[in-house]
């Protein structure tokens, strides 16, 4: 399944039908009076958080939708049939913004979370409806209101626990297939991840979600390389991981350009709990690791953790100190795995 953040989308509800205008007419039976009925109520438009999705390619396919309308009253009393709503379903995290891709409408974090993005028309009155002692025969009748007519941006934002930072090739997706079931495309070249990542980890008996977002460039926040119009997947973590290439030529710089993208960006982003990290520390010795690692803890202003994500050194103590940045309310414990049972 292609992977697709963000997506226009076309909305009208309903129109209500309109009032009938309609007088009793039976043998044997004078001054029957008025008796049509009201006008059914236009279809709504709803926008729902469901289970199962990550992307919002669906609506690429897919841009208009339109409620149908109330059906009309007819005679005796008869009110005419409402029209069908029509539910958007879109992926937990979804913004839906005006379109000004400004204005945010609402913003559906979790699944089952509804919001009535166009609201259908009302039916109008039939003729019964104005019926009085001084006016028994009233041959007036509403007509139904309108439907709204609504173009609107759908902005998919990753729930995550945690994500992933660095420059291209500085091992973000080696790490996540080494940390998780997740298989992201792997090469020696930049920009190989072109798209978010899932991946769960466990780690001490709790399961957390990271994502993999693609390499940042200095001058990002420009446009240039990809840009950063996948930060927003990340904006929702509770910790950011940033690794840095120990094998790059100077490792204080690349970090201070990630943090200089993160701070163009905006928002609470470069305020966020960080852990960094020194990666592919096993293409190095001993004493250039920990040369490297002073450099950058003189940078950071924190403490550096070393890390190889294709041998797999020092993966857990990563995750473990990603686990104690996390809020204890997003950790999930993991399943106990039963025993199999015992065959010859």
């Amino acid at each position: 399944m292609k992977f697709l953040d963000l997506a226009k989308v076309y909305i009208r509800s309903g129109a209500g039908g309109g009032g009938c205008v309609s007088f009793r007419r039976e043998k044997y039976i004078e001054y029957g009076g008025p008796d049509g009925g009201d006008g059914g109520k236009g279809g709504s438009v709803w926008a729902e958080a469901v289970e199962g999705l990550n992307t919002l390619i669906d609506f690429r396919y897919q841009q208009h939708f339109f409620a149908k309308n109330g059906q009309p009253g007819r005679g005796q009393q008869r009110t005419g049939k409402d029209g069908d709503d029509i539910i958007l379903r879109v992926p937990a995290g979804t913004e839906i913004l005006d379109e000004d891709q400004e204005t945010v409408i609402a913003d559906l974090t979790e699944p089952g979370m509804r919001i009535e993005l166009a609201r259908g028309g009302n039916g109008g009155f039939g003729n019964l409806h104005f019926k009085s002692a001084t006016n028994q025969a009233p041959r007036r009748a509403n007509p139904g209101q309108d439907g709204v007519e609504r173009t609107l941006w759908l902005r998919l934002k990753l729930i995550a626990d945690a994500g992933l930072l660095g420059l291209p090739n500085a091992g973000k997706s080696t790490f996540l297939s080494a940390t998780s079931n997740a298989r992201p495309k792997i090469a020696d070249y930049p920009f190989t991840t072109l798209h978010p990542n899932l991946g769960v980890v466990g780690v001490d008996n709790v399961e957390f979600v990271i994502a993999d977002i693609p390499g940042l460039i200095e001058g990002a926040s420009e446009g240039r390389g990809l840009g950063d119009l996948f930060l927003g997947h990340v904006e929702r973590c509770a910790v950011l991981l940033h690794l840095v290439d120990g094998t790059a030529l100077d490792v204080v710089d690349d970090y201070r350009t990630i943090i200089g993208e993160l701070e163009a960006y905006g928002g609470a982003l470069a305020d966020k709990p960080r852990v960094t990290v020194l990666n592919k520390v096993d293409a190095m010795d001993d004493e250039i690791r920990d040369a490297l690692i002073a450099e950058l803890q003189e940078a950071s202003g924190g403490p550096v953790l070393p890390m190889s994500g294709v041998s797999h050194q020092g993966t857990q103590d990563v995750l473990r100190a990603l686990r104690a940045r996390i809020d204890a309310g997003r950790l999930r414990v993991k399943p106990e795995q039963e025993d199999a049972p015992w065959t010859p």
